[in-house]
């Protein structure tokens, strides 16, 4: 059964508007909802809404009274997604991506490596994660600069996937890093890129379905917790994370929709976190908190 797509086509500033809007309406439901720059220069962006053909009735039926009053001229345009295998088709069109100073590309584009990168090599398989989406790549921005201006001398990667953020803090710094997934299968790909990208030790992978496991209070509390989840599961997760967390710690978190950042914010920092800043990517956003 095919996908579907609806969409707006308007500014940046509407797009988000409309992005934040869609958000509300369908909450937690399993519906992506994104935005995507199609021209810079005439600043033609799109929010769209995606869902199988079977929804596509409710789903329209939502979107245009969710617009009709805050956009009464918004025109909602409809594309058919062709069925295709994207593991194998991500492959010929993913490009490498830059965020700070890492390059995140696949084994078909190590030539693209530049000097002064910091490669991480990340094909597209089972795991979440190849820095394409915009909560990863703004995780390795957020990475990126609190490695480089704070004091980290152990880091949590909760929710590996891939493995892509763990690899990241382990090449930037030579520090301990647990990588952690309620996932099996992501656990061992991500001990798969570990080895790919030629890091002997340093990393420790560990399956790990909550706080309770021991694999948290055998290697913290840490200096940066990285977790890049979703809205729900962070702000549930708010006390468990703080209490792993060392004095004078960072966090950063993602995999958080633009309208849900007061929410997650507002829940750590009932857990005596400070928000320190806020990185936005295609609708999505990264918050760097930290413990004063």
């Amino acid at each position: 059964m095919s996908e579907i797509r609806l969409y707006v086509s308007t500014t940046e500033s509407k797009a988000e508007q409309i992005l934040d809007l869609l958000s509300e309406v369908f909450g937690e439901e399993d519906f992506a909802i994104g935005t995507t720059e199609v021209d810079e220069k005439r600043d033609i962006w799109e929010a769209s809404v995606y869902m199988m053909a079977e929804d596509e009735a409710r789903v329209r039926s939502r979107v245009e009274t969710a617009l009709k009053s805050p956009f009464p001229d918004a025109q909602l345009l409809r594309e058919v997604i062709p069925d295709v295998d994207w593991v194998v088709k991500s492959l010929e069109g993913l490009k490498p991506v830059r965020a700070g100073r890492f390059l995140v590309h696949g084994s078909h584009d190590r030539d693209k490596v530049r000097p002064g990168d910091i490669a991480i090599e990340i094909d597209a398989g089972q795991a979440f994660g190849t820095g394409h989406h915009g909560t990863t790549a703004g995780c390795l921005e957020v990475i990126d600069t609190v490695v480089r201006s704070r004091q980290v001398r152990n880091a949590l990667d909760l929710g590996t996937g891939s493995g892509v953020l763990a690899i990241a803090v382990r090449k930037l710094k030579n520090i301990p890093v647990l990588a952690t997934d309620i996932d099996p299968v992501a656990t061992r790909v991500a001990a798969e890129n570990v080895r790919r990208n030629g890091i002997a030790s340093g990393i420790v992978t560990r399956t790990a379905p909550g706080f309770h496991s021991t694999a948290f209070s055998e290697h913290g509390p840490f200096d940066l917790i990285i977790a890049n989840i979703l809205a729900r599961p962070l702000i549930r997760m708010a006390p468990q994370l703080a209490a792993h967390l060392a004095p004078g710690g960072s966090v950063i978190l993602s995999g958080i929709l633009a309208a849900q950042r007061w929410k997650v914010i507002a829940a750590y920092s009932g857990a005596r976190l400070r928000h320190v800043r806020t990185i936005w990517r295609n609708g999505w956003v990264t918050i760097h908190l930290d413990r004063p």
